[in-house]
């Protein structure tokens, strides 16, 4: 092999390889998002679950070697599970200047005797 060729192999190589780690870095980021499933709802659950099943599953759009749709629909989950969070965290916060809403039911203190 001629001395370009190697230098094409290596790049692809390098390529391949920093591919693969943004993936893995993505797909961490996206499983550190399972805590807030519960309150999410249905399309948080969709979201996670179907991203961490298209990245793992061999059945890619691009060949497995180049990890970049891989990438985009991990991407693409983290960002809207961000933006579920922040819209859930927006409605229990209510509007600006208000007290935040408790979680659950508001029991009045009993004085203790």
């Amino acid at each position: 092999m001629s001395r370009e060729a190697w230098v094409l192999v290596v790049l692809a190589g390098l390529f391949a390889l920093a591919t693969l780690v943004g993936a893995v870095l993505l797909a961490v980021r996206v499983v550190r998002t399972r805590r807030l499933l519960g309150t999410l709802g249905v399309g948080g659950k969709v979201a996670f679950y179907g991203a961490l099943i298209y990245a793992i599953l061999p059945v890619d759009l691009l060949p497995d070697p180049i990890y970049l749709d891989d990438m985009g629909v991990l991407a693409g989950a983290l960002f809207y599970l961000g933006r579920l969070a922040a819209r859930r965290r927006a409605t229990q916060l209510g509007p600006p200047g208000h007290a935040p809403v408790p979680p659950g039911p508001v029991h009045p203190r009993r004085p203790v005797s």
